[in-house]
């Protein structure tokens, strides 16, 4: 069951901002933290095979190892947020595919058919895939995932911050990661807006959409 407190998906998406400063005395619990997980492994991704991992660091000791490979000017959001959902994707989730797809064939979701389908067309591609293809099929699952995540933290009655601000060499190690299988993708510091707060208006501005849109016809 949902435990929104922000249902209205127009605030919750054309509202959205970056926050740099949170409310340091504010924690959510990391009950609350796997709720809203789980509601962000609903977005979608390529052949429903689910390429993401996610990291919490919601502790002081966690917050200290992140600044040992971010950029100091994100120290404001990792010594305030509650915490850092650190995502990454995850270049052998196609190990898990047979066992996903065989319990949705159990669970009478598809057909045997269907379930042959899949493990002749789509898991091959997988499985004899170039590490240049998985990296990149992570990247897109994860980035997804990312951006969903910033719209749930805004629906638990957040704000976010989404970072890229770090040294993507060494954070799958800095974590105790396997950095052959997991690919850094984005941070996402979680919290409430500290009460003096304030978003530099250069952060706000927009292309117009006559800059970014072009309808193509042949």
């Amino acid at each position: 069951m949902s435990t929104f407190k922000n249902n209205d998906f127009s605030d919750v998406l054309l509202q959205r901002r970056s926050i740099r400063l949170f409310d340091p005395e504010l924690k959510i619990s990391r009950e609350e933290l796997q709720d809203m997980v789980e509601e962000t492994i609903t977005a979608p991704s390529a052949c429903n095979l689910q390429s993401w991992h996610f990291e919490i660091v919601d502790t002081e000791a966690g917050k200290e190892k992140l600044k040992s490979y971010f950029m100091p000017f994100n120290y404001p959001q990792i010594d305030s947020c509650s915490a850092m959902v650190l995502i990454f994707g995850d270049t052998q989730s196609h190990k898990n595919y047979r066992r996903v797809w065989e319990e949705a064939y159990e669970a009478g979701r598809i057909s045997k058919e269907k379930l042959e389908e899949v493990f002749a067309t789509f898991l091959p591609l997988y499985e004899n895939g170039s590490r240049e293809f998985l990296m990149a099929d992570a990247m897109i699952d994860s980035s997804m995932a990312a951006m969903q995540l910033l719209l749930v933290t805004r629906g638990h009655g957040y704000e976010g911050n989404a970072i890229a601000g770090y040294n993507s060499q060494v954070a799958a190690q800095t974590l105790g990661l396997d950095p052959e299988r997991y690919i850094p993708v984005l941070a996402v510091a979680i919290g409430k807006p500290a009460k003096n707060e304030e978003q530099s208006a250069v952060y706000q501005q927009r292309y117009g959409v006559d800059q970014v849109l072009h309808f193509f016809e042949e």
